[in-house]
């Protein structure tokens, strides 16, 4: 019989019984397997994951609509999965935020108050060059408007070509360019006046004044529509030079003094003292007080609402034509701001009207907004590309200011007045700096369409404090008790002034309530919500846990596995496969002849035939292909048993 490989050739012969071949024993399990097949492993999968419908796939393979049917179905579920992870994490990572309000109820901090009296006055240092201005303005105005305001300045008025020819920029009329010819037809029959010397009541001109650039080379009119804002603003552009001028900025003595503005002072029905107030100058508002500040010895706290239990201020509000030509109302102008943080008067406050009692009632609001992925917000500043010139803490108003005082040094070579003086700069001047206001004005226009940048640098806060105001007014003091309340500031404050009514005025700050809102903002998405609503998800088209998600994964990994092992396979098979080369001569010479066929063994009749050497051994050309399953050779019987030709068992 023919031998299997791995067996052995027992004798024959005497001798007891053969024993009996063992038992095969099981297999022994490795430490790793792994599937010898995709199906294989499909169906492992299939019979024996925790996902809900993948049995389907396997139980009805006999019946292929329903195996057709749960793939597919299976399939829109794992895509409809994945289409709303998708629609999850875009959620997340677009960072939206949820704002929480929060009512609270404790005392309260009162915050600071800055009240200006509206009216700038006259420095002996620069009184002479404003003395002059004003004959300029007042002689501009009887040339542009026929308007002779000698009585009001207090001077006579001299030739303005005289006086222009110290003082550049001179205000002028510029006319408006022509309408279409119809119109200007129809205007030009009914004109008896000449162009060279029109009339008030002309609306086809404007007042402005000149401006140009350090060589002269290019220049424009600051032009106004109204005559009054142009004669201020021209004041103005003056002014400023004139301060600039000025080394002290120190008020006079007895401008400061509090009773010259104040008339009474209370908080919390106690009197002010001078720890609780704190005086500037400010060049367009004149006398400012800050109550409560940060200077203050100890912040004022109010532990009840109520107009009693607020700050209570009696103004005189009377105007001593300092500069009338520069401040035109009158009045005060107050703002409430936070302990640290600027007065800026020209964005916050607000005027008092004369003669009238105004109430203003505060609620504290109070918003915290998320920084990083979430916000475009700053904590202190301190990753603001600016540089704080305030000695405050950081806000948005003074991040803007600071980057445009930078960008006036920068490109303008000064800084302009009513801004903080940075280290190694002074302020402008057009006796040192003649192109200044040219340089002024066209940055200001490419700052207002934020062509500088200010507004995109100053981030906001993230932490902001402010207090929503709501104000009533009512006439103070009454027809019927202004005899004496009058009669009482006359004496106790030395007040006397012929139209009473308009030269005080009563002002009342408190809080409306002392509840606050605080606005703060949270995540919408965490990432303990991202898990919960994939964890739902997943549960919902699959009814399965995190432990499916492993199953999942592991499936990947030998799917992984198997393909590696199956390219590994093909190509031993190619490159290192029997048969090849020297390998396979040694195969084929050590082939039994018995397991070679006929056509392949060489039939040789007898030994004394063959002739000697080398040459009787036979030569196969080739070797044969899977000698395990050809046909055995001829019997032995028929071959020459030689030692060169005789057909052996063995392994390859």
């Amino acid at each position: 019989p023919r031998l299997m490989k791995g067996e052995q050739r027992e004798e024959q012969g005497p001798g007891p019984e053969p024993a009996v071949p063992p038992q095969p024993t099981e297999e022994e399990e490795a430490l790793i397997e792994f599937h010898r097949s995709y199906r294989e492993l499909f169906q492992f999968f299939c019979n024996n994951t925790t996902i809900h419908g993948a049995i389907r796939l396997v139980c009805s393979q006999h019946n292929r609509m329903k195996t057709a049917f749960w793939a597919v179905l299976w399939l829109c579920a794992f895509c409809m999965m994945y289409w709303q992870f998708g629609q999850l994490f875009g959620e997340y990572f677009s960072y939206p935020v949820s704002l929480n309000i929060n009512l609270n109820s404790d005392k309260l901090v009162f915050p600071a108050v800055t009240i200006c009296n509206l009216n700038p006055y006259r420095d002996t240092q620069i009184k002479g060059e404003l003395e002059e201005l004003d004959r300029i303005t007042e002689q501009t105005l009887y040339d542009l408007y026929k308007y002779n305001s000698s009585s009001t300045v207090g001077a006579h008025p001299r030739g303005r070509r005289g006086l222009g020819e110290t003082w550049p920029h001179p205000l002028q009329r510029l006319a408006v360019p022509a309408p279409p010819s119809r119109a200007r037809q129809a205007r030009s029959a009914k004109s008896i006046v000449q162009d060279n010397n029109p009339q008030v009541d002309r609306k086809d001109w404007k007042i402005g004044f000149q401006l140009c650039n350090q060589n002269k080379s290019d220049c424009f009119y600051q032009t106004y529509s109204s005559g009054v804002d142009a004669v201020r603003e021209w004041y103005r552009f003056h002014y400023i030079n004139i301060l600039a001028r000025l080394r002290d900025t120190s008020p006079a003595p007895g401008e400061d003094m509090l009773d010259n503005f104040i008339f009474a002072c209370r908080f919390n029905q106690a009197s002010c003292s001078q720890a609780n107030y704190s005086h500037f100058h400010h060049p367009m508002y004149g006398n400012c007080y800050t109550f409560n500040g940060k200077n203050s010895s100890n912040l004022w706290m109010s532990s009840m609402p109520g107009i009693k239990n607020g700050l209570s201020l009696t103004l005189r509000t009377e105007q001593n034509d300092f500069i009338p030509l520069l401040s035109t109302v009158t009045g005060a102008r107050v703002m409430v701001h936070g302990q640290d943080e600027p007065a800026f008067m020209d964005d916050g406050g607000f005027n008092l009207r004369p003669g009238v009692e105004t109430s203003i009632s505060m609620r504290k609001e109070a918003l915290d907004r998320l920084g990083g992925n979430y916000g475009d917000c700053t904590k202190n500043g301190s990753d603001v590309p600016v540089e704080n010139l305030y000695l405050s803490k950081y806000t948005q108003q003074v991040c803007i200011r600071s980057c445009f005082q930078e960008h006036m040094i920068k490109q303008c070579g000064c800084a302009y007045i009513f801004y903080p003086l940075p280290k190694n700069a002074e302020f402008c001047d057009y006796r040192k700096h003649n192109s200044w206001g040219y340089c002024y004005y066209k940055l200001q226009d490419a700052f207002s369409s934020d062509r500088l940048g200010c507004f995109t640098k100053c981030r906001k806060p993230c932490s902001v404090t402010g207090y929503q105001l709501s104000a009533g007014y009512s006439r103070w003091p009454s027809v019927t008790s202004q005899d004496w309340v009058f009669r009482m500031l006359s004496q106790q404050n030395n007040y006397t002034i012929n139209n009473k009514r308009n030269g005080v005025a009563k002002l009342n700050i408190f809080f409306k309530e002392l509840k606050y809102k605080t606005n703060s903002e949270s995540p919408s998405v965490t990432m303990v919500t991202l898990l919960s609503n994939l964890g739902s998800q997943w549960s919902l088209w699959f009814g399965s846990s995190v432990l499916s998600v492993v199953e999942m994964a592991e499936l990947v990994f030998d799917l992984l596995v198997i393909t590696v092992l199956m390219l590994l396979r093909r190509l031993r098979s190619r490159y290192w496969s029997p048969g090849r080369g020297g390998r396979g001569a040694r195969e084929v010479a050590s082939t039994p002849a018995s397991s070679v066929p006929s056509h392949f063994c060489p039939h040789t009749t007898s030994p004394s035939s063959s002739p000697p050497g080398p040459a009787t051994s036979p030569a196969l050309t080739a070797p044969p292909p899977a000698y395990a399953s050809l046909d055995p050779c001829p019997s032995p019987s028929s071959l020459v048993r030689t030692s060169a030709s005789a057909c052996t068992l063995g392994e390859p």
